[in-house]
């Protein structure tokens, strides 16, 4: 693990990490809705439904269960597609541009190769301060870290 870059706005969280798994295969993780809930969220959290689109203005619809059977929705939207290299989405909008109610953060997720290996970063930029001081109270860094290693382990599977 390194260091984490420097948050390029006020309010963003970054999470970083150098995957031993090639980027094709860690790009296809995050846009294959049968791949996703095998890695997406913190065990011994699941995954009750997923439906990705992988194209700007694609539909990224999650549903994250807890271990008392609560779910929670995630819907949005697909801003920027790299095939191997960049995944932008928001949650400001839903499916066919349709704004959202309280807009949360956008998510832009980079892969680079670097020394036989991928370096991932995630990126969670958020509209207000208190969104962002939240999502770092929930762990942002350790459950997206998790996340990580899951998608790691998932990823050198395949």
């Amino acid at each position: 693990m390194t260091a984490e870059p420097k948050a390029e706005t006020e309010h963003e969280l970054v999470l970083t990490r150098l995957l031993d798994a090639p980027r094709d295969t860690l790009f296809r993780c995050w846009t294959d809705a049968e791949l996703l809930p095998k890695w997406f969220v913190p065990a011994p959290w699941t995954i009750a439904k997923a439906e990705v689109d992988p194209r700007p203005g694609g539909r990224s619809f999650v549903v994250m269960r807890d271990l008392d059977g609560n779910e929670y929705p995630n819907d949005g939207v697909y801003l920027e597609i790299v095939p191997n290299e960049k995944i932008v989405f928001t949650d400001a909008y839903t499916q066919g541009w349709v704004p959202s109610q309280k807009p949360f953060f956008t998510g832009i997720v980079t892969f680079a190769d670097e020394g036989g290996k991928t370096r991932y970063t995630a990126r969670a930029r958020h509209w207000r301060a208190e969104d962002k001081e939240n999502h770092e109270k929930m762990g942002f860094h350790e459950g997206w870290g998790i996340c990580a290693d899951q998608l790691e382990a998932l990823a050198k599977t395949l």
